[in-house]
């Protein structure tokens, strides 16, 4: 028994010495200055892997927005780097259809989230394309960055959001998209019905009209699928001039801290109690 235990002994040592992998030191100091949210923001599936990036020289410190920026230039003073920069990306909602502008033709009673709503026949909200406001999103949200406002509509705080994309991954209706902090214009919509249906589902739906892409320098603004798309590529073109005219308010722009301001043509929301519930559409 005492050779074979030696002889085993002697086999570990053998094998620890070849199949040695050297592992940078720096990569636990770095890693100390993370924030270990592991949140993926940074395009890494978790800190340790941000780390290592920024050893190979595959990643720059500014891309960890969770981090302070005064943490992040000292992780490139540690590898001797430039910090970088990094536009923040924040989670915006394309929807604003709350209970006071937009109709339910149906009482959803079940497990309350979202994405087992939409399995049932889409939710009961009028329109097919808006928020269910079950708070899906606020669940998966590691940084209390989202919150359901009185008419249930995701409400994202612009200071905590990380831009991780859970809650892009998480909303059934894909209403959830990273954008850079710069773009200010914004369409707060995804209904692509035909004006009519729009407007009987939503107050404050996009109807298509086309008075914001009029009015937009050209190019920056265009009409699919009854649906106003603004170019980002020319987002140095945007202006609140666009809004102005919007009948709805579905397009608006973002002040500073991401508060919505709709145009002077929108037509006033002055409800503050829901809707009630619609009667179901005819069959056809």
């Amino acid at each position: 028994m005492a050779t074979l235990g030696t002889l085993l002994a002697a086999m570990l040592a053998v094998a620890n010495r070849r199949l040695y992998v050297y592992e940078d030191p720096r990569i636990d100091e770095i890693e100390e200055l993370l924030p270990r949210a592991n949140c993926g923001a940074c395009g890494r599936a978790g800190c340790r892997q941000f780390a290592e990036a920024l050893i190979e020289g595959e990643a720059k410190p500014s891309q960890c927005t969770v981090n302070s920026p005064e943490l992040n230039q000292q992780i490139a003073d540690l590898l001797g780097v430039s910090a970088g920069s990094q536009e923040r990306l924040i989670a915006r909602l394309a929807c604003a259809g709350g209970t006071h502008v937009a109709a339910n033709r149906a009482r959803y009673e079940g497990l309350k989230s979202c994405r087992a709503a939409a399995l049932v026949a889409g939710g009961g909200k009028g329109c097919v394309w808006g928020c269910l406001g079950l708070g899906d999103c606020v669940e998966a949200c590691s940084f209390d960055a989202i919150e359901l406002d009185r008419y249930g509509l995701p409400d994202v705080d612009a200071d905590k959001c990380t831009g991780c994309g859970d809650c892009v991954d998480i909303c059934p209706k894909d209403l959830f998209s990273l954008q850079p902090e710069s773009r200010r214009l914004w369409v707060a919509c995804n209904n692509r019905d035909p004006q009519d249906e729009a407007e009987a589902q939503c107050e404050v739906a996009c109807t298509g009209c086309g008075r914001c892409a009029a009015d937009a320098p050209e190019g920056l603004i265009r009409i699919e699928n009854n649906l106003a798309v603004i170019d980002y590529s020319k987002n140095d073109l945007a202006s609140p001039v666009a809004i102005e005219r919007c009948p709805t308010g579905a397009i608006v722009w973002l002040d500073r801290g991401d508060e919505p301001r709709r145009g002077a043509g929108a037509r006033k929301i002055t409800r503050k109690e829901p809707l009630p519930r619609m009667e179901p559409l005819p069959r056809v």
